[in-house]
């Protein structure tokens, strides 16, 4: 119409016409090679996150990780990427609970003058070493307060009894009922039920009927570490999902008393 109005000639309209043509081409070419790049990256980073996964199952001694089936491009680079952030986390805190037995280690070995845990402190450490160190800690730390501890001569050790064996039971009292204290919060939070005998005896049974063992003890660490995990793994996909959500409320220009009657806004994971 603006042409007609102008009165620009037939062949003119057609030479424009023409160039139209060729720039929307161009602009759409260029659209497509962007989406398709956006797909290569998404590719390249599952590639990626594929392999860092084997990595971290082989140093955790964890079963390979399963993905989901039928599942989009996008959402299996987020699962895996989330995956892998939080097995490197695992792996972070194993090494440095490592670590932090390794110190100690050290402190009791020069007292007592014994040799240090064999463990490989270049690998990433199983659940089963740092239970193991554990217990090897705990034994040792009884025997330095036995040692502390030790009765007098003479007459004196007929009269008095050593009180190390109900120092470190109170110490064992006091890791479980911290430690209970913590499961039955993150069990909340998750919204977990007890699903074997030993989560019920530890949530429901009375605390002075629970069984102060070193290996109670070991396991009781494992459940609240396994439980940690789920919680940091719920929170990052927590995230993820409210920071799409309100990308797309942004798009689709949601009103904010909308927005603001969501269930997304509800805290916790």
């Amino acid at each position: 119409d603006i042409w007609e109005e102008i009165g620009i000639p037939e062949e003119q309209r057609l030479e424009r016409t023409g160039v139209v043509k060729k720039y929307m081409k161009g602009l759409l070419d260029q659209m497509v090679a962007e989406e398709e790049r956006l797909k290569e990256r998404l590719l390249k980073s599952i590639a990626v996150c594929r392999k860092e996964l084997d990595t971290l199952c082989r140093e955790l001694q964890l079963e390979p990780f399963e993905e989901e089936e039928e599942s989009t491009i996008l959402q299996m680079e987020k699962n895996l990427r989330t995956r892998v952030e939080v097995m490197l986390k695992q792996k972070r805190d194993r090494k440095q609970e490592l670590k932090t037995l390794q110190e100690r280690d050290q402190e009791l070995c020069d007292i007592l003058c014994t040799t240090p845990f064999d463990i490989n402190s270049s690998a990433v450490p199983s659940l089963e070493d740092l239970d193991r160190y554990r217990r090897h800690l705990a034994t040792l730390t009884a025997t330095k307060v036995r040692g502390g501890q030790g009765l007098a001569e003479g007459a004196q050790r007929g009269s008095l009894v050593s009180d190390a064996p109900h120092h470190l039971q109170e110490q064992r009292r006091e890791e479980f009922v911290s430690s209970k204290r913590q499961i039955i919060l993150l069990m909340e939070e998750l919204d977990h039920t007890p699903d074997n005998s030993f989560e019920r005896d530890v949530v429901c049974e009375d605390e002075e009927a629970f069984c102060l063992s070193t290996d109670n003890l070991a396991a009781l660490q494992g459940l609240l570490q396994q439980l940690e995990a789920q919680r940091s793994l719920n929170e990052a996909v927590c995230t993820e999902l409210r920071s799409r959500i309100t990308a797309l409320w942004e798009r689709l220009q949601v009103p904010e008393e909308e927005r603001a009657s969501s269930v997304v806004h509800v805290a916790g994971s």
